[in-house]
């Protein structure tokens, strides 16, 4: 039997990143991954998969909408041919899995393909297909087997008309009328591809706005935006029924008013959010607590209640985030060479690859009136920047909440072209604890869109915004 320092179940962004960091501090190292590739949801049908699209669907619009006024001309028709732009994300997605097998490779990290499952605190039963489990020892393990799509219980997912993100990567034909249930990051970023390519896209949300756990403001301005790239919105309606019949999908919700609506188009994606994946773990007979949820009950040094097990990323609480999974992942890793590290879970930012794309860290206004915190708002407006102008991505904001009294950043809030990177800055400035006056006080290139977070950080204090 092969005995290892640490074993890690489950090859996302947080297992291969736990794996690598435990191998570069010398531990020998397991990692076990139920799929034939590694990476997870985010590199096989997540994060990376969907980016792909992303790009490949905006070149597309910005080919036949904006490219004229650039001066460059295309004759003829500009066509899309679906099965290579799935074939292209394909690519990116098989380039990136292997990149994660040879950082395994380079690592001495050995990758079982199976099943791990529990057979006590510190043996694994590996099981690929109808084969006979292997048992390996593990003096410590690290849970981090990730999320699943969840769905509504009167939801029955076809894959094939009625699907998840997972299936939204993998379309034959591009949907003539794609309805999205759910208003949040999965449900807006795939809609969006989708409206790109030609279809028309209904968006229908319980709450009373999109992205609900980012500030108001975001919700609203991407809310405007994207209805002027006419995506249909219906907030504030509770979906009872999702029926097929033939090719036709129909979807039966309630209003704020009670007053039944119905909806039909031929695609319907379900993206109410994920769950956790612990299915076939076999955690009790570790010792390792699962609560109602699904979640993994953990302290605050991810530790599980078997002192040997540890959980990282989506199966524990928090934002279901690769980034966090990541640092997550350092942690225990780090914990385990008796190192002190650190998360600062305020400090996690989250991201919506929209375009234009919406990113956020720290607390938000409604999160600060709620605690009765004390704090004063600069805002700058993208349309303002020459770099804006120039490159005709004039939606969006920059907005940085600071504390009244000691001007300390408590929030960065961000609407625009390439705020995902540009969030860095704001991640960057609050772990130092920077005051809005430091922000202005920097010099930041000149025409970029991080002019737009000095300005505002101007406006924070003391209201004197250059170019407004």
């Amino acid at each position: 039997m092969s005995s290892y320092d640490v074993a890690i179940i489950g090859s996302g962004p947080g297992g291969y990143v736990a794996a690598i960091r435990c191998a570069q501090l010398g531990m020998k190292t397991a990692i076990i991954e139920k799929y034939s590739t590694l990476g997870g949801t985010c590199l096989n049908v997540g994060c990376i998969p969907s980016k792909a699209l992303l790009d490949s669907s905006h070149h597309y619009e910005e080919a036949i909408k904006h490219f004229a006024e650039h001066g460059i001309e295309i004759p003829g028709e500009v066509k899309v041919n679906l099965e290579k732009m799935i074939s292209r994300k394909q690519a990116v997605v098989d380039q990136t899995t292997k990149g994660i097998q040879f950082l395994m490779d380079k690592n001495k990290i050995d990758v079982f393909e199976g099943v791990g499952s529990f057979k006590d605190a510190t043996h694994i039963n590996i099981t690929k297909g109808k084969g006979k489990p292997k048992t390996i020892e593990a003096k410590n393990t690290i849970i981090a087997t990730g999320s699943k799509p969840s769905s509504l219980p009167f939801i029955k997912i076809d894959k094939e008309r009625i699907i998840t993100s997972t299936e939204a990567l993998k379309l034959k034909e591009i949907p003539k009328h794609m309805m999205v249930i759910g208003g949040g990051v999965i449900g807006l970023e795939l809609g969006q591809v989708y409206k790109r390519l030609g279809s028309e896209v209904t968006v229908i949300e319980y709450m009373d706005r999109i992205i609900p756990t980012m500030d108001a403001a975001l919700s609203k301005e991407l809310m405007k935006v994207m209805k002027k790239q006419k995506v249909k919105f219906h907030l504030s309606h509770k979906v009872k029924s999702v029926e097929r019949k033939g090719n036709e999908i129909t979807v039966k919700a309630d209003n704020k008013k009670g007053e039944e609506v119905v909806f039909t188009g031929d695609y319907c994606l379900v993206s109410v959010g994920r769950r956790p994946y612990t299915d076939g773990l076999n955690a009790e007979a570790a010792g390792v607590k699962i609560d109602e949820r699904g979640m993994v009950e953990v302290n605050d040094h991810l530790q599980t209640t078997a002192p040997n097990i540890y959980a990282i990323g989506d199966v524990v609480r928090g934002a279901m985030l690769a980034h966090k999974a990541e640092e997550e992942g350092s942690l225990v890793a780090e914990q385990l060479a008796g190192q002190k590290p650190h998360i600062d879970y305020n400090l996690i930012p989250g991201v919506v690859y929209t375009w234009p794309e919406v990113a956020a860290v720290g607390k938000t206004e409604e999160e600060l009136k709620e605690a009765g915190v004390s704090y004063k708002v600069g805002q700058f407006p993208m349309r303002a920047l020459g770099r804006s102008r120039a490159s005709m991505d004039i939606d969006g904001f920059v907005k940085i909440l600071a504390d009244s009294k000691t001007d300390e950043v408590l929030g960065v809030h961000m609407v625009g072209a390439r705020v995902a990177d540009l969030i860095a800055e704001g991640v960057t400035a609050m772990e130092f604890r920077a005051s809005a006056e430091d922000i202005a006080r920097m010099s930041h290139a000149h025409p970029t869109y991080a002019e737009a977070v000095k300005e505002a950080a101007l406006a924070a204090t003391e209201d004197r915004a250059l170019h407004i």
